[in-house]
């Protein structure tokens, strides 16, 4: 693994802002590929298009850092400090970016396939259209982060803090999201076929128009969800949730679980 002296990574960086601000007339392409930048203080580096491919970045800073269209396939981002970075149109295929920290980060149409976001820190990032394809984002906090229109099929977002989360429109078909939390999220319009919802704090969710076939909802919290027009959903299915307090629920369906399960629609009482 290569490594550059400080007055070498000056070096490339001031060559790369020059090919970027005349659109490769001038300067150089940074390519850093497979080099040992852990530690490196890149905060605001512009590095948009540069090729980082399996580059050690582990607990570098990159905030504020322009890092759109780059190459950061298999890259060692783990711990890096990429606060308000811009990562957009970013590949990022089998990167790890467990325990980073992309609060505020942009991140929409990154590819992201695969990579390791396990206990990473994204309140507020902008993941829209992204592909998070089989991606680990196991308890990591994605509170207030928008991920609409998003790819996460085969997603691992288990114990995840989603609260208040935009997921309109997203793919989330055999995703992990059990033990998730995903307070007040929105969820409208969202695939969630064969996705497992066990044990989730859906409290104030909105989930109209979704598609739930084949959805695993056991154990989940439902209190004041919206479950308007959702696709797929039966009597049955609701019959494994923990509670449908003032959940909003087409008049058919209610009166399934009215006749049924009556006890779904009452607030349970705090055991002491």
């Amino acid at each position: 693994m290569s490594e550059f002296t400080a007055d070498q990574l000056s070096r490339i960086l001031r060559e790369h802002k020059r090919w970027c601000d005349t659109y490769g007339y001038e300067g150089k392409k940074a390519n850093m590929s497979e080099a040992d930048l852990s530690d490196a203080n890149l905060h605001g580096a512009k590095l948009h298009d540069a090729e980082l491919y399996n580059a050690d970045l582990s607990d570098a800073d990159l905030s504020d850092a322009d890092l759109s269209d780059a190459n950061l396939c298999g890259a060692n981002l783990c711990g890096v400090a990429l606060i308000f970075a811009n990562l957009r149109s970013a590949y990022l295929y089998k990167a790890d970016l467990s325990d980073a920290n992309l609060h505020g980060a942009k991140l929409h149409d990154a590819k992201l396939y695969k990579a390791d976001l396990s206990d990473a820190e994204l309140r507020d990032a902008n993941l829209s259209r992204a592909n998070l394809y089989k991606a680990d984002l196991s308890d990591a906090k994605l509170y207030d982060a928008n991920l609409s229109e998003a790819y996460l099929g085969g997603a691992n977002l288990s114990n995840a803090d989603l609260s208040g989360v935009i997921l309109r429109g997203a793919n989330l078909i055999g995703a992990d999201m059990s033990g998730a939390n995903l307070y007040d999220a929105d969820l409208s319009d969202a695939d969630l076929s064969g996705a497992d919802l066990s044990c989730n704090y859906l409290h104030n969710a909105d989930l109209s128009r979704a598609d739930l076939i084949d959805a695993k909802l056991s154990g989940a919290d439902l209190i004041g969800a919206n479950l308007a027009q959702v696709k797929n959903l039966s009597i049955n299915n609701l019959s494994k949730v923990k509670t449908l307090y003032k959940a909003k629920l087409d008049p058919e369906l209610m009166e399934q679980v009215k006749d049924k399960y009556p006890h779904l629609l009452d607030l349970e009482e705090p055991e002491y």
